[in-house]
């Protein structure tokens, strides 16, 4: 039944392709050739003229005399070749006409150009070619058709006793749309195929960027859920640190430590599938409740890189201040996905990574040098310094716009690379963040 209704859809379907391709009006240039340009173009008016001046000195030798009405059908068909390279479905119909009338009109030489000639079989075998590469294959058997009832349409009430080149003409016909729909299929399977490459491409990046979001969603769970908790626990001992509260400031509390654990509940409901508990392929479930890190832990994350063979110098400026803890958390990502990139790409080089501690917040910054031998395959290395995977700058750039600052990456002058984060101190609500990428 499937197959039914598909033929049937498929034949209900063909005079709108008909009417769509064959329409005479209808303007498809052929396009240029990626390196050749419009050299292809050029061959075929050549071509076209050259066998169109063969098809008049043949057909002047075989028609006396020759009238005018035979010399301009010669004319239109050489030119209908021409025509058919950005008008093909024209140009099939005034080839076809061309080819009809001079049959009728030499219907009394029973000689080698009955019912077409051979150089009429070249120009329309052209049309056909060009037709058929920009066309669906239902109209290209279609002109094929009407192509061949030229010639039986032609000889047949004329009782020609052999029409010579009605074979051959048939022959060079089919041949051509049989090899123009082969080629216009292999280019739309292409066309398709690159379309398709890129919509893989962007949904690859999409879903890298969705799963980055993810990950940090993950780690921003539990920063606020910690200070959801710290809220309700204090909104429940306030009471016990006055000596007679008011039954309004406990009625106050309690609503503030009620509306703390429903925050806390739906948070919980919400963010806490992305926390992605018992999913087996966590190499280790204990780092998923583990405490997130901050600059304190930079030392530790530095020792880890030394350990790996990374040559790895750290320098502080500015007086160090409490920063919120998507901040501090941020940066520490950052320095780890700088520190995991020139791991991974610059191997041999050595590492510069300064904080710098500023009224405005905080500027990370962490360059190498180039790679003092190829980049190979590198192991996961020692634990802590990747962390849990990344998506290198993505994940940078998602972090540095979650908080209102901005980013700057790019190659340094000496051959190695360098990342630059500014980080504020309040982040703002959400909004457009400006990145710099010099990559």
């Amino acid at each position: 039944m499937g197959d039914t209704a598909r033929w049937e859809g498929a034949l209900r379907a063909v005079p709108g392709v008909l009417r769509a391709d064959l329409w005479p009006g209808r303007r498809d240039p052929l396009p240029r050739h990626r390196y050749l340009g419009r050299l292809a173009h050029g061959h075929v008016v050549l071509f076209c003229v050259v066998v169109g001046v063969w098809n008049a000195n043949l057909y002047e030798s075989s028609v006396q005399p020759v009238t005018g009405a035979v010399s301009l059908l010669v004319v239109v068909q050489s030119a209908a070749s021409v025509l058919a390279l950005v008008r093909p479905a024209a140009a099939l119909w005034v080839s076809v006409a061309a080819l009809t009338l001079l049959a009728a009109l030499t219907s009394s030489v029973f000689g080698a150009a009955w019912p077409w000639s051979a150089p009429g079989i070249a120009l329309h075998t052209l049309v056909l070619l060009l037709l058929a590469l920009r066309v669906r294959p239902a109209a290209s058997v279609a002109a094929l058709g009407a192509s061949l009832l030229t010639g039986f349409g032609v000889a047949v009430p004329h009782h020609v006793p052999g029409p010579h080149t009605l074979a051959q003409g048939a022959v060079a016909f089919a041949l051509a749309v049989v090899l123009g729909t082969s080629l216009r299929a292999t280019r739309v399977s292409r066309s398709r195929l690159v379309e398709q490459e890129e919509l893989t491409a962007g949904e690859r990046a999409r879903r890298a960027l969705l799963e980055e979001r993810g990950r940090i969603a993950r780690e921003l769970h539990d920063v606020v859920a910690h200070h959801m908790s710290v809220i309700s626990i204090q909104a429940q001992v306030a009471p016990h640190l006055v000596a007679d509260p008011s039954p309004e400031l406990r009625e106050n509390l309690a609503g503030i430590r009620q509306n703390a654990v429903d925050a806390l509940t739906e948070l919980r409901r919400v963010l806490g599938v992305l926390r992605g508990d018992g999913d087996p392929g966590d190499a280790a479930a204990g780092v998923r409740h583990a405490p997130q890190p901050t600059l304190d832990r930079l030392d530790e994350l530095l020792a880890n890189v030394r350990a790996a063979g990374l040559d790895v110098t750290a320098g502080t400026r500015g007086t160090p201040r409490p920063l919120s803890p998507g901040t501090e958390l941020s940066a520490y990502r950052i320095v780890q996905e700088a520190l995991s990139n020139a791991v991974r790409h610059a191997p041999g080089a050595r590492v510069s990574v300064s904080v710098h501690h500023h009224p405005a917040g905080l500027t990370v910054r962490v360059a190498n040098t180039a790679a003092s031998r190829p980049a190979g395959r590198v192991p996961a290395g020692p634990a802590g310094l990747a962390g849990e995977p990344g998506h290198g700058l993505l994940g940078m750039r998602e972090r540095t716009a979650m908080l209102g600052g901005e980013l700057a990456v790019g190659p340094t002058s000496d051959g190695g690379w360098e990342v630059t984060a500014v980080l504020p101190a309040d982040a703002p609500g959400p909004g457009p963040a400006s990145t710099k990428d010099g990559s």
